[in-house]
This record gives C-alpha cells, sequence and structure tokens, in this order.
C-alpha cells in the first residue's frame, strides 16, 4: 500500500510571458513527465499551454492552475493529491511537485487536473512510473541513454533532414525505445541545440525555451514520457553552446543556461533554493549509478592543463570517490555528458565536420583539456582496486556509438547520437587527427557507418550478476552487445 504522502511540501509554482484571454482554454500540450524516481520519491512535473500546436513555431505557455493526483491503481480508487500550484510566467507555466513517502519497488499512476482556476478544471490522462526497487533487491532492470536530440537537424537540415511520413511525430527512437520497455530514462545532455542552427542561434530565455517546447510536444516524447521515468543531465548544447566554459561574456550566460536547464527538466526538488545536480541513485542491490556535471563547475577550457585544470570541481570530485567507496552495489555506472577515453578529434581536427570553430579542449579525452584530473582520477580508482568492482563508464556527446577500453582497463561506451541526422563517423584508434594517434587504445567497436540509436543497458541478477550493454540503432536493430558478468 502507498504510505501518505499528504504532506508534499516540495512543491512549486514554476512558469513564460504570455498574454492569455479568459476564453483561452487550458491545456496541457507536452504531456507530464516523471523524474528523478527514487526508491521514496518523484519529481512530477507538466506545462499549462493554449492548445497543442506550434504558433509561430513555438507553444505558448498560458497561466492556471494544477495540481497531480496519485494512486495505487488506474481506477484512483483512493489517491493522494498535491497542493494547488499555479502556473505563471515567471518560470514558463510549468507546474512541479515532488512528491516523498512512496514504496519501494512500487507502480504508481498520476494524473494533472488543471484549469483557469480550481473550480473549472478538467483531468488530464493517466501515466505511470515504478520507484526504484532499493538496495535489498536482486532483481532485473533495464534502462536507455541518449543524447544527441537535434531537433533542427531532423526537421530541417537541408541535406540529412527526416522525410518518412511518420516524421511529425518526431524521432523514431523514442517509439523503439518504449517498445523496449526499459524501467527509465537517462538524458546525458545536448538534449536540444541552443546553437543549432548557428545563425539566429538561442540566447534569450523565451528562444531557448522554445527549443524545449517544440520538442517535448511531440507524440512520440509525449508516450514515452507517460511511461517511463526519467533522469537528466546538460551539456554544452543545453547550457550556452558548443564546447562551452564559463568565461565568455556571450549569451546565454551560465546563469541563464543553468536556470533554463532546471526550469524544463524535473531534476531537482523545485523548493530547493541551493540544487546540485551531480547525484548518485542506489538502483537495487546490483546497481548504482551516478550521474556527473560537466558544465557548471569546469575551469576554463583554454587553461594550461595542469593539477589545477578541473571538469568537475573540487567539491563534486570528492563527492564522486567518497560515494564510490561507499558503495557496494555490484554494478557501479559512471554517467557522463562527455567522453573520458574516447578516441576524440584531436585539439584542431574535425572541427569542420561538425561546423565549429573552436579548438578542441572541451573533455577529459583531450590532452590538452581535462586528461589530467582523468588521469588523477584513474589513478586514484587503480589505487581504490576499481578494476576488479564492476566500475564501468558510460559517456554522451560524441556523435557516434563506440565501446573503447583504455590502456589501464577501464571501459568506456559512448551512446551515440539519438538521431540519424546528427551522426557522424567517429575517429578510431590510430587515426592520425584523433587524439589517440598511436592506437593505444582498443576499441571493440564503432558503428560502420552513421547512425542514430541509443544503449540499452540491462543488469541481471543470479549466481553471476550481469549487465549486458546492448547499442541500437534508431528502429531498434541491435548493432553490438558486451556482457559484464560481474568481477567476485
Amino acid at each position: 500500500m502507498m504510505r501518505t504522502i499528504v504532506a508534499l511540501a516540495s512543491v512549486a509554482i514554476l512558469a513564460v510571458a504570455c498574454t492569455r484571454e479568459e476564453s483561452i482554454r487550458v491545456f496541457n500540450g507536452q504531456g507530464e513527465m516523471a523524474g528523478e524516481v527514487t526508491a521514496g520519491s518523484v519529481i512530477l512535473q507538466s506545462r499549462l499551454t493554449i492548445g497543442s500546436e506550434l504558433i509561430d513555431g513555438d507553444l505558448p505557455g498560458t497561466e492556471g492552475v494544477a495540481r497531480f493526483e496519485v494512486a495505487t491503481s488506474a481506477e484512483f480508487d483512493d489517491f493522494a493529491t498535491t497542493e494547488w500550484l499555479r502556473a505563471t510566467s515567471e518560470h514558463d507555466f510549468i507546474v512541479k511537485a515532488k512528491i516523498d513517502g512512496l514504496d519501494a519497488g512500487g507502480r504508481y499512476y498520476y494524473r494533472i487536473r488543471f484549469g483557469p482556476e480550481e473550480d473549472r478544471t478538467t483531468v488530464g490522462p493517466t501515466r505511470s512510473f515504478k520507484t526504484l526497487d532499493g538496495p535489498s533487491a536482486a532483481t532485473e532492470v533495464s534502462f536507455v541513454v541518449v543524447t544527441g536530440m537535434n531537433y533542427y537537424r531532423f526537421f530541417h537540415h537541408p541535406d540529412r533532414a527526416y522525410t518518412d511520413p511518420d516524421k511529425e511525430l518526431g524521432y523514431p527512437a523514442l517509439e523503439t525505445i518504449l517498445d523496449s520497455k526499459p524501467d527509465f530514462f537517462v538524458g546525458t545532455g545536448d538534449n536540444v541545440y541552443y546553437d543549432t542552427p548557428r545563425e539566429g542561434r538561442a540566447q534569450t530565455a523565451a528562444a531557448m525555451r522554445k527549443k524545449w517546447h517544440e520538442q517535448f510536444r511531440r507524440p512520440r516524447y509525449i508516450d514515452l514520457f507517460a511511461e517511463v521515468p526519467t533522469y537528466w543531465q546538460k551539456d554544452d548544447h543545453d547550457y550556452r553552446y558548443n564546447d562551452c566554459d564559463n568565461t565568455s561574456d556571450a549569451e546565454p550566460s551560465p546563469e541563464l543556461g543553468a536556470r533554463i536547464f532546471l526550469e524544463q527538466v524535473p531534476v531537482v526538488d523545485p523548493n530547493n533554493s541551493s540544487p546540485v545536480t551531480y547525484r548518485t541513485h542506489r538502483v537495487n542491490q546490483i546497481l548504482q549509478i551516478w550521474l556527473t556535471e560537466g558544465r557548471d563547475h569546469r575551469s576554463p577550457n583554454m587553461m594550461e592543463p595542469g593539477p589545477d585544470k578541473t571538469l568537475w570541481g573540487a567539491e563534486q570530485r570528492e563527492w564522486l570517490e567518497r560515494t564510490l567507496l561507499e558503495s557496494d552495489a555490484t554494478f557501479k555506472l559512471l554517467i557522463s555528458s562527455t567522453p573520458m577515453i574516447g578516441p576524440d578529434d584531436a585539439e584542431q581536427a574535425g572541427q569542420a565536420a561538425e561546423g565549429h570553430d573552436t579548438v578542441k579542449r572541451d573533455n577529459h579525452s583531450n590532452p590538452y583539456g581535462f586528461q589530467h584530473e582523468r588521469d588523477e582520477f584513474y589513478a586514484w580508482l587503480i589505487e581504490n582496486d576499481f578494476l576488479n568492482k564492476n566500475f564501468y563508464i558510460i559517456c554522451g556527446d560524441r556523435h557516434w556509438q563506440y565501446h573503447s577500453i583504455h590502456p589501464l582497463g577501464f571501459e568506456e561506451f559512448s551512446i551515440g547520437a539519438l538521431v540519424d541526422a546528427n551522426s557522424r563517423m567517429g575517429r578510431p584508434p590510430g587515426d592520425p587527427e584523433s587524439n589517440d594517434p598511436d592506437a593505444e587504445i582498443r576499441q571493440p567497436f564503432t558503428h560502420e557507418e552513421p547512425t542514430g540509436g541509443f544503449l540499452r543497458v540491462t543488469v541481471l541478477p543470479g549466481s553471476e550478476p550481469t549487465a549486458v550493454f546492448g547499442f541500437y540503432d534508431e528502429r531498434g536493430v541491435l548493432l553490438y552487445e558486451e556482457r559484464k558478468v560481474a568481477r567476485e
């Protein structure tokens, strides 16, 4: 049975400027989303809109009220509710509520009741989510990891745009993911592209919000998030612009980029005045995941390499090492927005392929970037025997799928771009235009031609717990699979 959740202290009134005539009907045109599920809590989110179709390329929001109703059955015979939330323009007409007091491993059903006023409301469709099983349950779990959801390339690119009749539904991979029935979904960043196309890139709050609206109102997004809870990270394109740090005066500012990200997706308690976006979740007895923050705390990209240059920041690195040591989960998966092994483009190679004009010093695999911090972290991992503790890295950012093995033995799975039109061929070990020209990295897999898709991870219990890493294209064709049996 569901424990009492009437003490819903963590609710928020979130909202973007738009004038509403009294006669306008209130819609929930982007559906609902459950985020940051734990064994006992969830953050629920929706946005009140004027209709469900784009107007001048955007989906306008509207003022109104809403509350979430949560039950243990789809019939809502007995349900608890949040207090009424008011959607206003300050935070894009988004309403969020963190709900505590849930049972581990429980299937919950929820819906939004919304309208212009409390006495004039309608009820939205039934949605659902499952809480994490928690550290005492040795259960099977599966999840998908994605990056590179480039709306412009999918819909409008002159050479690579998607052309099939189902285009208006949105990215085909989202339907494929839903059909595979994962327990949760991880977006590792580049969830939208503020800087694509480069001409007229998004630099204001209104333009940045539009990028989220146009994407999340597509039916395949609504259908997926109606059933699958989410975890979100941000990277350069959904923060400021390509390979950005926090030094430039160019818009959007770091402060605006961080604020819009936290507004648009359910990541932190909406009542938390000092949110931290790096976190770890104990999924069950066998699995724990770490979601790092790669933009907020970094040193300048162009700073000379050395012990003082950091992508994570001192506090995050201390937290990461401490929580890894504290974990007794069988499999420990670090999910990073950017690569730690690669290979990646060399410092000045490959920029024309992606239309950029900056040097490549953005991530932990770049020698002139943050490789020094990566190597210190690897030394710490070895000192604490993590090569024998079933520790693996999953990364976003790169537009190609690969499985790479560092000379020290650490392994990385790069998920590649979700969208075919946003994919490219990668840099294999030994490529003179890569940052591994001497082929020191081993790469059991990379795709043979540019293709969109995602990584699906399945963790299986039993006498020999196993983690299965499967790369799929956007139509669900399995391209490569690696099975890791747990070391003792």
